[in-house]
């Protein structure tokens, strides 16, 4: 699937890219909200299944209004922990860590952090779980899903549209990179992709990408490294990135990698 073959929906403040497999559809929920996001819905034989809620009140009652006349069986929640207006009562999948990330980790201090930089706008309240998953193959709306756990949260595989969903990628943005180490885990994971033929990497703050921009963020991860290895402090790392890559967007994203490599 070309990543720009799509039809596009305008809405009131998001749009909907929608991509048609055949059997199966995937509707692309670009926010235009204040973090960027993107939301996947996967739907098959007018059943549906939600990657990634959104989390700005706006857009819950937006998506949720798009969605329907669809049958939605349920929500993985993996990142992205806040906006539990969302589809209150549609059963919520998510792995015990990716749980744990969101109620009382990482997740969770993320979610803080965006409830006192927008205020009343961003929904804070956090999905609670109704079922909690491991890795391997998971069948919902009956669309197969792999589980792939990571670090914070988990990967999903869609191997009925070769695709893969993953938190970020973004091939023309910075990313939250958290040290070398974390960088040699990406290239591997889209070395990973690459070698698998994916047709679509979908990402939590970016539309649908292929494995050309794979490709892309690989070089960008490596140079991220080479520039660290030569820099003394973060303000100089920032610095030297911004110039190499003075066309990306995500300024956020660049300091909290630098605060990564100089804590």
């Amino acid at each position: 699937m070309n990543k720009n073959e799509f039809t596009q929906v305008k809405l009131a403040k998001g749009e909907m890219n929608v991509y048609d497999f055949g059997a199966v559809r995937l509707h692309a929920y670009k926010t235009n909200d204040f973090i960027d996001d993107e939301v996947f819905t996967v739907e098959k034989n007018g059943k549906a299944v939600v990657i990634e809620p959104p989390c700005f009140f706006d857009n819950c009652a937006e998506l949720a209004d798009y969605l329907k006349d669809l049958e939605v069986v349920g929500v993985f929640v993996a990142y992205h922990g806040a906006g539990a207006s969302f589809l209150p009562g549609v059963p919520k999948y998510a792995t015990e860590n990716a749980k744990e990330y969101s109620e009382n980790g990482g997740g969770k201090a993320l979610i803080d952090n965006f409830a006192n930089a927008f205020g009343k706008a961003f929904d804070s309240s956090v999905h609670k779980i109704t079922n909690i998953i491991g890795e391997g193959k998971i069948t919902v709306a009956g669309i197969d899903l792999i589980i792939k756990q990571t670090a914070d949260a988990f990967d999903i595989e869609i191997p009925e549209i070769n695709a893969v969903y993953t938190h970020m990628l973004g091939h023309d943005c910075h990313s939250i990179i958290a040290g070398a180490d974390h960088a040699d885990a990406v290239v591997a994971q889209l070395k990973e992709y690459i070698e698998k033929g994916c047709g679509l990497i979908l990402t939590s703050h970016y539309t649908p990408e292929d494995l050309k921009d794979a490709e892309t963020k690989i070089a960008y991860l490596k140079s991220l490294k080479a520039i660290a290895a030569k820099c003394g402090n973060a303000g100089e790392f920032k610095a030297e990135v911004k110039k190499s890559y003075h066309g990306y967007s995500g300024d956020n994203y660049l300091d909290m990698t630098a605060g990564f490599f100089f804590p």
